[in-house]
């Protein structure tokens, strides 16, 4: 009987209050601005990762499904810069299962990556620092850097490869915040993250965004670090519109807004305006992340749920960071 080297992981998505939007080295994905996010407990990806010398070829298995093309593509390569890093040139067998939609502006691959890279540097045994990880995990997807530490996390653009990391600014429990994410369409979006990250600097936007963007990176953290529902309410929905201008400006122009999307970010502002605290940021997908405080959860989801074209309403609190299942 051959053996088997398996880990499973557990990885939470990530809402960022600042975006990541455009890269200084695809290939690194080295960001041209640093970002603030939290974790979002609730929406997760389970990730079992099993290497041994019967697996003759890498296979991905995601949500239940078989995945070949680019989707497995994109986990192979991952998987050999793992491997490079273990010495070893097995072949793995990947199973990775999310409990929200994938592709829609959830930050799915954030999740997907962070586990994934968890469950296989475990699987061969590397001992690696949550700083080492974070920076593997950016290989895969730029956010998934943001989903290994815990809690209100910060990844710095830095100068190269081993600079570009992130790390916890606040633990999960140092704001009882609720991100309502309220659902418009489950459908798969045209332009993923990656590439649409390849057109950023094709806006004439772009530039003055990322000028600007120390600025805003200051006062959400202080907002965070000090509890200031109206300071993070104000720079991250700033922040927000700041991006989707950069993509409704490059060249071909993309579009993740839909009506409903629209309906949403203008109930927020109406419902703030009468005294609610509730604001909204969008990541690149349909999809609106309302946050609110926890005593207002419960209104805050009743009337996400009355908006026309508002499929349903998914939940989440501050997450904690990526973990090893059994560990």
């Amino acid at each position: 009987m051959t053996e088997q080297y398996s880990a499973t992981a557990r990885a939470c998505s990530n809402i960022a209050f600042i975006k990541y939007w455009g890269n200084r080295d695809h290939d690194l994905r080295l960001p041209l601005n640093g970002s603030i996010s939290m974790n979002l407990k609730g929406l997760e990806t389970t990730t079992t990762v099993v290497f041994g010398e019967e697996i003759e070829s890498d296979r991905l298995v995601l949500n239940g499904k078989p995945a070949t093309g680019a989707a497995l593509e994109r986990v192979s390569k991952h998987l050999d810069y793992i491997r490079r890093l273990a010495g070893v040139s097995l072949c793995a067998a990947v199973e990775s299962e999310n409990n929200f939609p994938t592709g829609a502006g959830i930050a799915s691959s954030a999740s997907a990556f962070s586990a994934l890279t968890a469950a296989a540097c475990a699987a061969l045994g590397l001992k690696l620092t949550e700083k080492e990880l974070s920076i593997i995990a950016r290989l895969g997807s730029g956010s998934a850097s943001r989903s290994i530490p815990g809690g209100f996390v910060e990844w710095y653009a830095g100068e190269d490869h081993e600079s570009s990391f992130a790390e916890s600014i606040a633990p999960p429990d140092h704001w009882d915040l609720v991100d309502l994410v309220a659902i418009v369409s489950l459908e798969h979006k045209d332009v993923g993250s990656s590439g649409g990250h390849q057109l950023a600097n094709t806006s004439s936007l772009q530039q003055s965004r990322i000028e600007d963007t120390p600025q805003r990176l200051q006062l959400c953290r202080e907002a965070i670090l000090t509890r200031d529902f109206d300071a993070l309410t104000e720079v991250s929905e700033k922040d927000t519109l700041l991006m989707h201008s950069v993509m409704m400006t490059s060249e071909p122009a993309l579009f993740y807004c839909l009506p409903p999307t629209l309906a949403v970010m203008q109930a927020v502002r109406e419902w703030r305006n009468n005294g609610m605290p509730v604001f909204f940021t969008i990541d690149a997908g349909p999809n609106v992340h309302v946050i609110t405080t926890g005593d207002q959860r419960e209104e805050v989801e009743r009337r996400l749920r009355e908006i026309d074209g508002v499929i349903t309403v998914l939940g989440a609190t501050p997450g904690r960071g990526v973990e090893i299942a059994g560990q």
